[in-house]
């Protein structure tokens, strides 16, 4: 059975962080696991395994040679280390806050229907406190915010849970409280919505409210907006016993609200 990468542990996470220091987020780096067993204050063969959970989570990418191993971390391990690193801000600066920035764009029109599915839009009025918009609005990323927005795992969350009808299985999602900014106004309340499994890249970001954001807004294809993510609490991932997250809301088979009508 494969790992997951959202259940990686502390330990297997240490070992990723010494090989990104290595150099490992820029390219394969030469990896002998008894010099890694060292730097880890483990024997190589404990180093060794670690690795090899490392790669069956897909947060590294590993070749086995006569003498080592080139070791390079992925993108879903470069995620992991952001998380981490929003972690230790929470602990060392008072600045907390995450900021994600990028251009409005238009969604592929399905968001009012998901949004209006009973199994998902009972859940909004109940949990986040208003009944949404039936769209959403798109946001494309900046670079920076791509980077940025592994934050999240730090941020409290509220899960909308995973359900079925008779035809088919909808996944769980995640709403995160927010304010939105553009063309100098702001509103809230409002929640970015990420859904456990979607089509859409790291790039795009999701935005509900109980008013429709373009109009509140003044906002157009193009123009800049901010999303701001100001509560960092303990996030909805919880600890299992050995110290390993959870993603909240489980692990269901289907589709979650992932394309969007712009709000």
């Amino acid at each position: 059975m494969s790992t997951s990468a959202s259940t990686v542990g502390h330990d297997e996470v240490a070992a990723l962080k010494t090989v990104a220091l290595r150099g490992g987020l820029a390219e394969p780096v030469k990896v002998s696991c008894s010099a890694l067993g060292d730097r880890l204050g483990a024997s190589s063969q404990t180093a060794s395994r670690r690795l090899q959970r490392l790669e069956a989570a897909g947060l590294v990418d590993r070749d086995v040679v006569s003498d080592g191993q080139w070791v390079s971390v992925t993108g879903a391990g470069e995620r992991r280390l952001r998380g981490e690193y929003a972690d230790y801000r929470r602990l060392f600066e008072d600045e907390t806050g995450l900021a994600l920035s990028g251009a409005a764009t238009s969604g592929m029109g399905e968001g009012r229907h998901y949004i209006q599915l009973s199994g998902y839009h009972e859940q909004f009025v109940e949990r986040l406190g208003y009944e949404p918009f039936p769209g959403t609005l798109n946001v494309e990323l900046a670079e920076a915010s791509v980077r940025a927005r592994a934050g999240l795992d730090s941020v409290a969350g509220v899960p909308i849970d995973g359900w079925e009808d008779d035809e088919r299985t909808f996944g769980p999602a995640t709403c995160y409280a927010a304010v939105v900014e553009s063309n100098g106004g702001a509103v809230e309340p409002a929640h970015v919505i990420v859904p456990e499994r979607t089509h859409h890249d790291e790039a795009q970001l999701e935005v509900i409210a109980p008013a429709k954001l373009r109009d509140e807004l003044g906002i157009d294809d193009g123009d800049d907006v901010t999303v701001r993510i100001e509560d960092l609490g303990d996030g909805d991932s919880s600890e299992t016993g050995d110290g390993e997250r959870e993603t909240a809301g489980g692990s269901t088979s289907g589709v979650a609200p992932a394309d969007a009508e712009d709000a």
